[in-house]
């Protein structure tokens, strides 16, 4: 089957000789989400704007559900929606208009049902005959998505689609986000709010100084890079690690009345239970215990500090 998304080799060296992307390879299926993780400056929007024709490639090739994005670009961009970080639009026209106006930009019929159904499904309906200047920032932010959705694409780029908003309609835009993998969408996202990735995606890209560090299944992921915490609640503090275990990874927390066992649990023999027998036999007593897993922040800050 067609990928959604083909990227191989891609490079792009800009005329002062930055190197936004360096050998570049991606592969993305129909109606799967892909965060897009990195630094400022990793080379993410570059990317995206490279797929979307908007930035010429140094070298490399671009297939959009097999069109390639620069013979048949008009092809390919029509599958194509995309919301930028930056807000840009029309300050005077109303919402309705400028919906309209994008659907209409990539050839398509009017189809006022569709505009109704999908201002509907971002809140904005109630709005449709305002102007774009006399919205929230917030609402700026919808009429974008709507915008982008308007002509029917097949992908959805989201650079950056909750930056500056609220919480709540943080969450409202991942609602969206899930509706419309249910109706085929495939959705790349980037973001620097690293649990909207947790929460989200599918699978999880590291960029960082314009090459692509990891691109895998998140939960997999999670399970290769991620460490796991024994939080130990002791009886009675103690105010330093005994010297027979000092070949774990302990740490005393709360004032010595918590063990942190920092241990890899793919591994067979992970320590755990050595670490029980040897408390017990320093006569180090724990009242209760739980495990923490890893968040995908922290395996971010590790691979990008391993780079």
């Amino acid at each position: 089957m067609t990928s959604a998304i083909s990227v191989q080799n891609l490079h792009k060296t800009y005329d002062n000789g930055f190197k936004a992307l360096d050998d570049v390879s991606l592969d993305v299926e129909r109606g799967e989400i892909v965060a897009l993780l990195g630094p400022n400056g990793a080379g993410k929007t570059t990317l995206i704007s490279t797929i979307c024709g908007i930035v010429n490639a140094t070298s490399g090739k671009i297939d959009v559900f097999g069109y390639d994005n620069q013979k048949d670009y008009r092809k390919a961009r029509s599958c194509i929606g995309l919301v930028p970080q930056e807000l840009t639009t029309d300050a005077f026209e109303t919402v309705w208009h400028t919906v309209s106006f994008s659907r209409h930009l990539f050839g398509k019929s009017s189809k006022p049902e569709y505009i109704e159904s999908l201002l509907k499904s971002l809140s904005l309906w109630d709005k449709k005959d305002n102007q774009i200047r006399m919205l929230s920032g917030g609402m700026k932010r919808r009429v974008m998505i709507a915008k982008a959705l308007s002509h029917e694409p097949d992908i959805l780029f989201l650079d950056e689609p909750t930056a500056g908003v609220d919480v709540e309609l943080r969450k409202s835009m991942w609602q969206l986000v899930r509706k419309l993998r249910e109706t085929g969408v495939t959705i790349i996202l980037t973001t620097h709010y690293l649990e909207e990735a947790e929460e989200m995606a599918d699978r999880i890209g590291v960029i960082n100084n314009g090459k692509m560090i990891v691109i895998e299944d998140k939960k997999k992921l999670m399970k290769k890079l991620g460490k796991k915490e024994l939080v130990l609640e002791l009886y009675s503090p103690i105010s330093e690690i005994p010297e027979a275990l000092s070949g774990f990874d302990l740490h005393l927390k709360q004032d010595g009345h918590q063990i942190i066992f920092t241990y890899d649990p793919a591994k067979q023999d992970n320590g755990v239970v050595r670490l029980l027998d040897q408390l017990k036999a320093h006569s180090v007593k724990c009242k209760d215990f739980n495990t923490r897993q890893s968040t995908l922040e922290e395996i971010f800050v590790q691979l990008i500090g391993e780079k």
